[in-house]
């Protein structure tokens, strides 16, 4: 049996930056459990979508997914000022800090300052992957 569109699917899975930096892994810290998805309904990015398509149960892959099938790339039009007056006033705004900002929806995201004058604050709006190759180990562990 072999992954194919629709099927519900379980992969444990290691992501790396090129630099080798893994930064998510279904063995450990937060998920420490398979991911679970439905192939090719966009759950999850096009290239780790694309990669587990045809993949058969056990099977283990390393695939490279490039920005444009991740989280794309660097767009300098999310950067924003915001004023400084409009952040908590408890902690100091320094570059590289990260902030927790609330869409409308009620969902938070984390943004990075990457500026700090006495006015205003810049915060990069970008995803953090935004830009990078990602490399994932994968092996589907269950197929639906």
């Amino acid at each position: 049996m072999q992954v194919k569109k629709g099927d519900k699917v379980k992969v444990e899975y290691e992501g790396r930056l090129e630099d080798g930096t893994v930064f998510d892994s279904s063995m450990h810290g937060d998920h420490s459990h398979p991911l679970e998805f439905e192939a090719g309904s966009g759950m999850v990015i096009p290239g780790f979508d694309n990669a587990v398509m045809g993949m058969s149960l056990e099977e283990e892959k390393e695939v490279i997914i490039h920005p444009s099938d991740a989280y794309g790339e660097h767009d300098a039009s999310l950067f924003k000022k915001i004023p400084r007056k409009g952040l908590p006033q408890d902690h100091e705004p320094k570059v590289g800090m990260i902030l927790l900002i609330k869409t409308p929806d009620g969902r938070q995201f984390p943004v990075k300052i990457t500026e700090v004058n006495d006015e205003d604050v810049t915060i990069d709006l970008n995803h953090p992957l935004a830009g990078k190759t990602l490399i994932f180990k994968l092996k589907i562990v269950g197929i639906n």
